[in-house]
């Protein structure tokens, strides 16, 4: 980049909103909507130096307006119920992300704990010990312990990364 072009992109920090956008207007030849200062100084920054070194290669600019072809692109929200296309709302159940410290449901997890094995087996939504479902690890290992314990570090599970 040559010093003089450095100097006009420095130049532009110093701009406010107003001069960038007319400086926008002088480098591109149409307005923009955009009033975000950064990214006038940018888009203008990029405008210079394409103008000075050649901008995008033939090949490029037939690769994007190929691509721009092919797109479905909208650029303004449709008018309506707020937005809200007909026929297009699902309502459902969200299903809930695996925690990933967890093996996934039906596996089993042991502990030895005072000369005895304490399994575990994971559900969709909850556990499995002795026959009954407790909805946290926390409460399992309340159970076997009779005190407080935080379930993921009673049961090894708590390393770094997950499984320890």
């Amino acid at each position: 980049m040559n010093p003089s072009m450095a100097k006009e992109i420095e130049a532009l920090q110093e701009m406010t909103v107003f001069e960038l956008r007319d400086r926008y207007i002088e480098v591109f030849g149409e307005e923009t909507r955009s009033r975000n200062k950064r990214f006038l100084q940018k888009r203008i920054a990029w405008g210079l130096q394409a103008r000075e070194q050649g901008g995008l290669s033939e090949r490029a600019l037939r690769r994007a307006e190929e691509l721009a072809r092919e797109s479905d692109l909208r650029l303004i929200a449709p008018r309506g119920d707020r937005g809200a296309s007909v026929g297009r709302t699902v309502v459902g159940r969200v299903a809930r992300t695996h925690d990933r410290r967890l093996p996934m449901p039906g596996a089993v997890i042991t502990r030895e704990y005072r000369g005895g094995t304490v399994s575990v087996t994971v559900l969709d939504r909850g556990f499995e010990y002795e026959g009954q479902v407790y909805r946290s690890l926390t409460a399992i290992a309340r159970a076997v312990t009779g005190t407080h314990w935080n379930g993921f570090h009673f049961f090894g599970l708590a390393g770094k990364g997950g499984r320890s």
